[in-house]
């Protein structure tokens, strides 16, 4: 072995065979892992999706009791909405498989491109929200610095997915579970703290709407919960991550996605909700330099009385930090769905069938580049700017949510004489309803902010795999064409010569090249 096939090994991993059965347990991950490699991004979600919905309210911040009841409840509707795609698509592919099956391959595609372009938007958004939360704790000229950090996140990231899913999840897994832990604590410490005044939250919100209707209208407090309601959509990202990768699960496989779902639905709806609770009960105000969840925790933390200002610090720059670690991790759904969704578009001829292939250690090393490439360009266009990023992620996001509940919808009313269709039915409907509706708003609201762009980029990659998927196509129909040809041909054996003329002559047509051996003919 040479001293770079050893390197290589260090950094990456000794190759797996695929044939040993011990493989498939080795690679297949179970719930509890699936809810940090593929739900991190949901739950780091709440680090800037609750910011952003709470911070379009205005001043009117009593009605952030609707918001925190609003995110939750819509949290749970999408995530019920892919576990029927989970149980009817239990090989994976989620919103692209489930719209290319029920809603045709066009449509398909169209959610496979979003789902790319989503993907890209993953990785970029996380790292540069979680650089930002880490900034946070730094003075205000360290600023410069973060595109830089942001860059050097993804190089490390792309090679650590080299070495599988698994070891990458493992790696990742205390921080994610520090964050739970720690921001569990807070939330209902911060919460418990004003429980004298919870009993008056309700009439408050009730009040200011009640007044807000008699002044303005009741269509501009919906206006406003609305605009709310979809500028956080990026809250409810990433939910639809389990049926991407349902075949990457221990078995049995539909349980294990499901369990992974209430995983993922629980903690993104109590830590989303809470920390909007929290922006209200603790009148969060923008701070320069410091995102609002920075801000409410820490006061919460002031308000704990741990005596010295060193130790509330401490406490603060561990929030913090784990904020920055649990969106480098939400980075991670990125690079494992986005090669999936890739490897599945390939099957379809829709991208070059190479985004198939698996390396050595059985990941989709193709597709991790691409998402590490494409990441780095983004953020490079970007300079790492999280509000534009977050416009661009959410309109793709809600674009696959409604095409895959609309999806939903047309399967369960072909089905409509099996027991039971009515309540999927209407569960899908409800999603369909919800998601498209935030589309709409965001697309409209954010379109001249950047939201052109993800419809442009969008586009461009579909029509980019109708060029691949023409190119397929056309091959195809040469080889038959030459196969018929040849189908025709006399069978008398002809001699060496003319036999080697004919195969390099086949070859060149396909463009292929090849290296003949001697032969002999009879």
């Amino acid at each position: 072995m040479t001293a770079v096939n050893k390197i290589w090994q260090l950094v990456f991993g000794k190759p797996l065979d695929p044939l040993d059965p011990r493989t498939r347990h080795a690679i297949a991950v179970t719930a509890i892992l699936a809810w940090v490699g593929l739900g991190a991004d949901g739950l780091s979600s709440s680090c800037y999706g609750p910011e952003e919905a709470f911070l379009a309210l205005g001043q009117h911040t009593q009605l952030a009791l609707f918001l925190a009841l609003a995110t939750a409840a819509t949290v749970f509707i999408i995530a019920l909405g892919y576990n029927q795609v989970i149980e009817l698509f239990p090989t994976g592919g989620g919103g692209y498989r489930v719209a290319t099956a029920l809603l045709g391959p066009r449509l398909g595609l169209v959610s496979g491109a979003a789902l790319l372009v989503d993907y890209v938007l993953t990785v970029a958004t996380s790292l540069a929200s979680g650089v930002d939360a880490f900034f946070s704790l730094l003075p205000v000229g360290a600023q410069e610095f973060k595109l830089a950090t942001e860059l050097i996140l993804i190089v490390l990231m792309t090679g650590l997915n080299f070495r599988g899913m698994r070891e990458s999840i493992m790696v990742l897994l205390p921080i994610f579970m520090g964050f739970v832990v720690l921001h569990l604590i807070l939330i209902v410490y911060g919460v418990a703290v004003h429980g004298n005044h919870l009993t008056a939250v309700v009439p408050g919100a009730v009040a200011e709407a009640h007044s807000m209707s008699h002044a303005l209208g009741p269509l501009v407090v919906a206006a406003l919960l609305m605009r709310a309601f979809s500028l956080g959509s990026g809250t409810y990202t990433r939910l639809e991550a389990v049926s991407n990768n349902v075949n990457m699960l221990a078995e049995p496989r539909v349980p294990a996605g499901k369990v992974t779902m209430f995983y993922m639905a629980s903690s993104l709806a109590f830590t989303a909700g809470g920390i909007i609770l929290l922006y209200m009960l603790w009148h969060a105000q923008p701070v320069e330099g410091q995102t609002l969840n920075a801000v409410v925790f820490g006061s919460v933390i002031d308000h704990l009385g741990l005596g010295s200002a060193l130790a509330r610090h401490a406490l603060l720059a561990a929030v913090l930090a784990l904020e920055a670690g649990l969106l480098l991790v939400g980075a991670q759904t990125g690079f494992l769905d986005g090669p999936a969704v890739l490897s599945n578009m390939a099957a379809d001829s829709w991208v070059p069938r190479h985004f198939r292939d698996l390396s050595t250690r059985l990941v989709r090393q193709n597709g991790i580049v691409v998402m590490g490439v494409a990441s780095l360009a983004i953020l490079m266009w970007t300079r790492g700017n999280v509000d534009i990023l977050v416009v661009l992620y959410s309109i793709n996001v809600f674009l696959t949510f409604s095409l895959s509940h609309l999806g939903l919808c047309t399967y369960w009313w072909k089905h409509r004489h099996e027991g039971g269709w009515v309540r999927h039915f209407a569960l899908s409907a409800l999603g369909l309803a919800v998601t498209s509706t935030v589309l709409v708003i965001t697309l409209i609201e954010k379109f001249t902010e950047g939201g052109w762009l993800t419809v442009l980029v969008t586009s461009a990659v579909v029509a980019l795999c109708f060029l691949i998927k023409r190119h397929y196509s056309d091959t195809r129909a040469q080889l038959a064409k030459e196969d018929a040809l040849f189908a025709g041909a006399p069978p008398a054996l002809p001699d060496e010569a003319a036999l080697r003329v004919g195969i390099q002559t086949r070859l060149h047509q396909q463009g292929r090249q090849m290296v003949l051996l001697p032969m002999n003919v009879g």
